[in-house]
């Protein structure tokens, strides 16, 4: 069994409530660390965090000479530590201060890719984790401390894991709390959406929802952190207008997904994006748009009109006939969509202030009516 994001946000704060530490399992790339971001500000505590990974034996107890008075920090409270620049003992003086100028506020310290650090590194740690203490040094009451680890082959329901880790010790499983996460598609669709992840990688996952974490024989294999960086990517490429070449993104797409999804990504992204040109808009009858808009889903809808008016307003190329154009084809977007667009060109080039300005000078019906379903589309936000 595992829990979803939002009920693994609910859990690690039930278990922090309860004055224990939480220990988050979970694939790579799921979350795990945006999670504690979440949390934190959810709940006004400050973060540091700690990769357990990148650390090495003696971070934590063995000084860094030379050692003179300047390498110690006396804290008010809490005891006597060597400030090592690079070490944990540097983020120890960071909490430990910020700690006494905020007594008031809670602490959260994440030591993440807890068991992919090495086995002496793990068990430099457990004093922190078991005993809070390292040294003479005692952590301030208002720290609370969150672990998240890869699966081990060892966790149950994780015999086929094939993660680098050291196996945890039994102490550090026997006092932490392990909380099971794993991923949810519509609650990520959910997030995808308000974060403005490229619209088409939605489509396709909503009709393909195995995609979103999926384990195969490749080295490298899609999980939600990775469909994130194809998103930003694909802006990217349609940014500099290369969206169409074929090659060039799959060979992107495939650094992120592995060769096999990002094929079947690639056609589904290339099937979608070629049904309908700006120039097709520009050059056909009304009717004829109609049939091949309809057929179009509601990303590509949103994409292809926005192309459309940013190129209007770079070029000047607004006529009657094309307002006509526009106002019938925005009709057949969703009105989630349409506010969508219309939020896109308002802040993204200057297509309202040019439809506006030609109203004012040419008062003619067409204009006139896709300016006011523009301000009719802006408006529906603050009914």
């Amino acid at each position: 069994m595992s829990l979803t994001y939002n009920e693994t946000l609910k859990a690690v704060k039930i278990v922090l409530g309860g004055n224990n530490v939480p220990s988050i399992v979970g694939n790579a790339g799921i979350g795990k660390s945006a999670l504690v971001k979440d949390l934190a500000k959810q709940n006004s505590a400050r973060l540091f965090t700690t990769v357990v990974s990148l650390s090495e034996k003696g971070d934590l107890s063995i000084p860094v000479p030379p050692l003179t008075s300047d390498s110690f920090i006396q804290t008010r409270d809490y005891g006597k530590l060597a400030d090592v620049q690079f070490g944990y003992s540097h983020t120890l003086i960071e909490i430990i201060n910020y700690a006494q100028s905020h007594p008031k506020q809670d602490i959260y310290w994440f030591l993440d890719e807890f068991n992919r650090g090495s086995q002496t590194v793990q068990s430099e740690l457990m004093n922190v984790v078991l005993q809070r203490q390292i040294h003479s040094l005692k952590l301030p009451k208002q720290v609370k401390i969150i672990i998240a680890e890869n699966p081990d082959s060892t966790m149950s329901g994780f015999s086929n894991s094939n993660y680098s880790v050291s196996y945890s010790d039994d102490a550090i499983k026997d006092r932490t709390t392990r909380i099971i996460m794993g991923t949810n598609v519509d609650e990520w669709l959910q997030w995808a959406i308000k974060d403005g992840v490229y619209p088409l990688i939605i489509q396709y996952l909503k009709a393909n929802p195995e995609m979103l974490l999926k384990n195969n024989d490749e080295d490298l294999h899609p999980t939600p952190r990775a469909w994130k960086r194809v998103s930003d990517n694909l802006i990217q490429l349609e940014q500099t207008n290369l969206l169409d070449n074929y090659k060039l993104v799959l060979e992107i797409v495939s650094g992120d997904l592995g060769a096999l999804i990002a094929n079947d990504f690639c056609n589904f992204l290339n099937k979608h994006l070629k049904l309908l040109s700006v120039e097709d808009i520009l050059n056909e009858s009304v009717n004829d748009l109609t049939v091949k808009f309809k057929n179009l889903n509601e990303a590509a809808k949103s994409k292809i009109l926005f192309n459309l008016l940013h190129k209007i307003d770079l070029e000047k190329l607004l006529t009657e006939q094309l307002a006509y154009k526009l106002l019938s084809l925005i009709d057949l977007v969703s009105l989630d969509g349409q506010y969508a667009l219309v939020l896109k060109i308002n802040n993204e080039n200057n297509f309202i202030n040019y439809l506006f300005e030609t109203c004012q000078n040419t008062h003619a019906n067409e204009y006139v009516n896709l300016y006011q379903k523009i301000q009719k589309i802006a408006f529906i936000e603050f009914r």
